[in-house]
């Protein structure tokens, strides 16, 4: 496994544990529904969690039936279809394979423990049930204990590094020494010795006692024993060349033939062996010390829909943090697949990690964002419109351009991730493309204001991009047909035609200012666009006819708000503004194109048009109509 990948130490490479694979199932196991038709109950719990996935509390239900009904065929089909969502349920995992072995099917029990292994490698305990599960179904006669150490070594690299990974590291201990293997033992406790774990000082005291119970030459291999005697010698003055006469003590694998020369050495062994690892114990010590009030803030390690408290992720985000700046590449691996089987449903989480593995594996990043969009978040819009820029950034186009189309299929009506289909299509050149996908967008849009939202965006870039104002002004007039009160509209038809040439365009112009003046908006924002047209001819104008009767018309608006302030101040009527539809950017918009006229009506107040910004105040550019329902 490469050390930059986010396998490297959590998704080990299961090939050597799987001797078999699906293909050695017994044949005598394989059944059918027409052989063994479903439990009446099972399709009444099937369609309630086919129809909604998410259903975990269903999919509890449809489990724990199959179980009782001890129906191996109906348990197949509603395993297998909810590890398809919810692979981390070590549990289930358990039960299922349970389920198998009990029907006598022991290759499809392993070949279910594999595939949660492979789903979920930082599982110590399902680790130690698979081990368990070898132990009790090899051949009694079969002397080869080779699989269950090949079983426990992938364990331990699998989910060796984890925190609270010690009772399988004693259980892999307590098994070598039930073959007598002592060596093993010890190079076992070489390992953890350096591990930072929550049971450090246990596993300390236990090495210790196999040291004082074991004799050195049993512990050590050939080498060691000789280099460890040598090195004794030189310390207590013997070398072959000065050994004094008589001086029996050997420097190789013979054996010492004086009882008491024979007991010190031992002794002296001994005291070696724990001191060398004395100093890796205390560098240890140290490490568990910087992480532990971390650990003791995971109160749920294990994965469930309901939602984790606050308090635990800012744990897991400062823990993580602590770990990138502090830790290696592969705790930080460890850490980040430790956290996202807790908080699996949380994106942020999936896009810290593919984050951090930009700077160590392209793989990496990919195969991260994989996992959480088709298995764990398959309705979050965030990663996914990651994913799909992690793509691009790649030079994977059409990948990127599959994976927003899938989400969209999956979740429509989110204008982001339509959005993001347009500007990818744009920023490759392909802007029929993109003009195509914003009409359809309009022409699928379920309520006037969606439409008209992405009319403004094709609208603007027909004439920003593609120079086409005439396309681009025919988009917005017939969005204003459709939805005449929306005055984003006639801002966005403002602006394009004053980017023109204002002596061809001034027909246009006034055109626009009229469709407001003479609509059936609130009269607070018929009058701001009245003081605009009378502000454009003043300006731009060739026709004084023009500017008078302009002029006229924004008196007459004035005095007709004048009238219904006074109606309503005599209870007679209801002031206009209150029955107007209350959009907050247009009265945002009304009261920063308004100036101080709504104070003196009878004032032309051209200073409050010339400290105008056009750009900012009309804000056309950020709305995101919220998605329908």
């Amino acid at each position: 496994m490469e050390q930059s990948s986010p396998e490297s130490s959590s998704n080990m490479d299961m090939e050597s544990v799987q001797e078999g694979t699906i293909e050695d199932v017994d044949t005598s196991a394989v059944e059918t529904e027409d052989s063994f038709p479903l439990p009446s109950e099972f399709e009444k719990l099937w369609n309630v969690v086919e129809g909604n996935p998410q259903d975990f509390t269903g999919w509890t239900y449809l489990l724990q039936y199959v179980e009782q009904e001890n129906h191996i065929i109906a348990a197949r089909k509603a395993f297998d279809k909810f590890f398809s969502y919810y692979p981390y349920c070590y549990g289930y995992w358990k039960k299922y394979a349970d389920l198998e072995r009990r029907h006598g099917n022991i290759k499809c029990a392993e070949e279910v423990y594999r595939r949660g292994l492979q789903a979920i490698p930082l599982s110590v305990d399902l680790w130690i049930h698979y081990v368990t599960f070898l132990k009790e179904t090899m051949d009694n006669g079969d002397p080869e204990t080779s699989r269950i150490r090949g079983a426990f070594e992938h364990a331990v690299l699998a989910a060796g590094t984890d925190f609270r990974s010690d009772r399988l590291w004693e259980m892999y201990v307590n098994w070598e020494n039930e073959q007598g293997n002592l060596r093993e033992c010890r190079a076992i406790y070489d390992r953890i010795l350096g591990i930072p774990t929550q049971l450090y000082s246990h596993h300390f005291q236990r090495f210790r006692e196999l040291i004082q119970n074991s004799l050195p030459r049993d512990l050590l291999t050939a080498e060691e024993f000789i280099k460890l005697r040598r090195e004794l010698a030189t310390t207590n003055g013997h070398t072959v060349d000065n050994a004094p006469p008589g001086d029996d003590i050997p420097l190789g694998l013979e054996e010492i033939t004086d009882p008491a020369k024979l007991i010190t050495e031992i002794e002296n062994m001994r005291h070696r062996i724990i001191e060398i690892r004395q100093e890796m114990f205390n560098h240890n010590e140290h490490e568990v010390s910087k992480r532990w009030t971390f650990e003791e803030g995971i109160k749920r390690p294990y994965f469930h829909v309901k939602p984790l408290e606050k308090a635990q992720l800012k744990n897991w985000k400062e823990y993580l943090d602590f770990e990138i700046e502090n830790g290696t590449h592969e705790r930080v691996v460890v850490l980040f697949e430790r956290c996202l089987i807790s908080c699996a449903l949380y994106e942020e989480f999936w896009m810290k990690y593919a984050k951090y593995l930009e700077n160590h594996s392209i793989e990496g990043v990919r195969h991260v964002y994989s996992r959480a969009c088709t298995i764990h978040l398959p309705k979050k819009p965030m990663v996914h419109l990651l994913w799909a820029a992690f793509e691009e950034q790649q030079g994977n186009i059409n990948e990127a351009r599959r994976i927003l189309k899938v989400f969209e299929g999956s979740v429509p009506g989110l204008a982001m991730v339509r959005l993001r289909r347009v500007s990818l299509e744009r920023r490759h050149g392909n802007l029929e493309e993109a003009e195509i996908l914003l009409q359809e967008a309009i022409d699928n849009a379920k309520t006037s204001s969606e439409s008209s939202f992405y009319a403004i965006k094709l609208a603007r870039l027909l004439f920003k991009v593609q120079k086409n104002l005439s396309k681009a002004r025919t988009v917005l007039l017939e969005a204003i047909e459709n939805d005449k009160e929306n005055t984003k509209l006639y801002l966005n038809l403002l602006e394009i035609e004053y980017s023109g040439d204002l002596k061809q365009n001034e027909d246009n112009v006034l055109m626009c200012f009229d469709k407001v003046i003479s609509s059936s908006l609130p009269i607070e924002i018929r009058i701001t666009f009245s003081q605009r047209k009378v502000e454009f001819l003043e300006d731009f104008g060739f026709d004084v006819n023009k500017l008078v009767y302009a002029y006229d018309e924004h008196q007459t608006l004035l005095k007709d708000q004048d009238l219904q302030k006074r109606k309503a101040e005599n209870g007679s009527e209801e002031p206009t503004g209150k029955k107007a539809r209350t959009d907050d950017t247009t009265l945002a918009t009304t009261q920063m194109m308004g100036g101080d006229m709504q104070s003196n009506p009878s004032a032309y107040n051209y200073s409050a048009w010339y400290q105008y910004n056009y750009q900012t105040p009309w804000n056309y550019g950020q709305y995101y109509p919220p998605p329908s329902t």
